[in-house]
């Protein structure tokens, strides 16, 4: 039996030795570079319809260029 996703989880990862915060929430999933409050998010309907490409979305103020250190 599963248990129902009523509130988020949060788990840290690591991808190229840089550590990241993973959310799973209701909504969708969420990956936010440590100490950041902005990242990408992916809500399940868009992952279920396969809409990958634009349906991962930056949010405002994600910069990949490290002006947020």
């Amino acid at each position: 039996m599963t248990t129902k996703l009523d509130k988020t989880i949060r788990r840290e990862i690591e991808i190229d030795g840089e550590p990241f915060t993973v959310a799973i929430s209701p909504d969708g999933i969420r990956l936010t570079k440590k100490r950041f409050r902005s990242g990408r998010a992916l809500s399940w309907r868009a992952l279920w319809r396969g809409e990958l490409g634009p349906a991962i979305t930056d949010e405002p103020g994600d910069d990949d260029a490290g002006g947020g250190e």
